[in-house]
């Protein structure tokens, strides 16, 4: 259920006239629906929203002057609303939904919402299945530092560039020094967000430039298979401007069936040295170099292969966008991450600690899909040599744990201790949930070696830890849903 809407335009410059736009929210304290709204209103508009339930997030809406609601049953829309403009979580017979279509109130989707602010910018689309966030938040953080004035949208908080989203300057001029045959004039000011492929969203975007750091198999519940992920990615890829550029994995095994026909720029990033930009690591220090003679090298304040690697593509990203080297490197070397990756919470004591220095340390992350799971266990335990390596691990959506089941049992080689609470429901339906319980990947999980158990609810698994950590032990609390609940707990008893 999506209405055309119609443009607000000033008929002077040619742009959206925001200050005529009456925009409703519907699932406002999303992440990315939160940022969105805020930019709608820096631009001019008027926003007003709803949501489910009271939180920081609705707090920081209304003090930026944005009045939310948590009356969902339709009463909430005004009646002078021009535009209304839903989360993808909101299912098509919603009452405001309806409510709108009665009124004849055009009505877009988060994605599409965001694809038309982006046609008004120079766009920057973050793609893949794995570290859109961190990607996303570094390549803002650089442009940032670099003077480049941009906007932002981030499905993750980074305090360092703001939180989630930022309104930067409608105009860019380039650095003097980059040379960077794919850099082109641009319209607008620079606009950076993450290009999610759940449901095909990412198809409403139309970017100057992209990066698609990975394409591995998820969301099984919209896709029939790797085959059709790549096909849609294909489509996202065919989308960018001709006069821009994408910059793709080289290791990507279905890289020539994504990059096939694309009118735009096209480089690779990868470890391979056959890659247009090659990427070596010597411990936390890391060298970028080009095909055309570029190098730059920078030190990863946070661990493991998968954030130089995130950290490689925002650099090249913000030197074809016209940041210098110099200024790269010197922003990622003081990069601070972002909330729920790798983050670390802090330390506690653990029981009977007699040892000096015999701390646990409390880590929380945002993992969800087994190669995250993989890689980030086995970056801390190379940054941080723990005893035990105990890792407590919510499953994400009951469709995505049944279909990767036997990835998943094979992702926690680098723990010693996995405890698993119940599944996180969310968007799978009641016959979804009936398939799988936490009791099956624990399982699997145990036939393959690793110590596991299943405690639930989440503050049985908090009083748990407390009985059982030891001096050295680190804990890292991994999931989409709410388990960093625990972690918090852990910390802030």
């Amino acid at each position: 259920m999506t209405n055309h809407p119609a443009e607000h335009v000033n008929p002077t410059t040619n742009t959206p006239d925001w200050a005529a736009q009456r925009i409703h929210w519907v699932g406002v304290a999303g992440s990315g629906m939160s940022g969105l709204a805020r930019m709608a209103h820096a631009f001019g508009a008027s926003c007003t929203g709803t949501d489910r339930s009271p939180s920081k997030t609705v707090n920081d809406l209304i003090a930026h002057g944005i009045s939310v609601s948590l009356d969902q049953t339709g009463d909430a829309l005004p009646d002078n609303t021009t535009l209304l403009v839903a989360s993808a979580a909101i299912p098509d017979n919603h009452p405001e939904l309806q409510r709108a279509q009665q009124q004849n109130i055009p009505i877009l989707r988060y994605a599409q919402m965001l694809g038309r602010i982006m046609s008004q910018h120079t766009g920057v689309a973050v793609a893949g299945t794995h570290g859109k966030s961190t990607t996303t938040s570094l390549l803002s953080h650089i442009l940032i530092h670099a003077q480049l004035d941009p906007s932002l949208i981030v499905g993750a908080n980074c305090a360092q560039i703001g939180g989630g989203y930022r309104v930067g300057s409608p105009k860019r001029t380039p650095a003097t020094d980059n040379t960077d045959p794919a850099s082109q004039k641009m319209r607008g000011g620079i606009l950076v967000a993450e290009a999610c492929e759940y449901a095909r969203s990412f198809h409403h975007l139309h970017p100057t430039h992209a990066i698609i750091l990975n394409i591995e198999a998820d969301h099984l519940d919209i896709y029939n298979g790797i085959d059709d992920i790549i096909k849609a990615f294909h489509t996202f890829a065919s989308q960018i401007h001709p006069d821009g550029s994408l910059l793709v994995q080289h290791e990507l095994p279905q890289r020539m069936d994504v990059v096939a026909g694309l009118p735009c720029h096209v480089e690779t990033l990868g470890f391979a040295p056959q890659a247009d930009w090659h990427l070596t690591i010597n411990q936390r220090t890391t060298t970028l170099t080009s095909r055309h003679g570029d190098t730059a090298s920078y030190t990863m304040p946070l661990p493991g292969e998968h954030m130089a690697y995130n950290a490689a593509a925002a650099a090249i990203t913000a030197h074809r966008l016209g940041a210098p080297w110099n200024t790269i490197t010197h922003a990622i070397n003081t990069f601070q991450g972002l909330d729920r990756r790798m983050q670390r919470i802090g330390v506690i004591p653990a029981k009977n600690d007699n040892e000096v220095g015999g701390g646990v340390t409390v880590i929380d992350d945002y993992g969800h899909h087994p190669t995250e799971i993989d890689t980030t266990l086995r970056a801390l335990r190379d940054a941080y040599h723990p005893k035990r390596l105990i890792c407590v691990f919510q499953p994400h959506q009951h469709s995505r744990t049944r279909f990767l089941m036997e990835q998943f049992a094979a992702s926690f080689a680098a723990a010693d201790l996995v405890i698993v609470p119940e599944i996180f429901f969310t968007r799978d339906s009641e016959l979804d949930r009936q398939q799988v319980r936490a009791v099956h990947l624990v399982s699997k999980l145990r036939q393959q070696g690793v110590a596991a158990m299943h405690v639930d609810p989440l503050d049985a698994i908090t009083e748990q830890l407390k009985l059982i950590t030891q001096p050295g032990d680190l804990v890292v609390t991994m999931g989409a849903g709410n388990v960093n609940q625990i972690a918090h707990q852990l910390i802030n008893p």
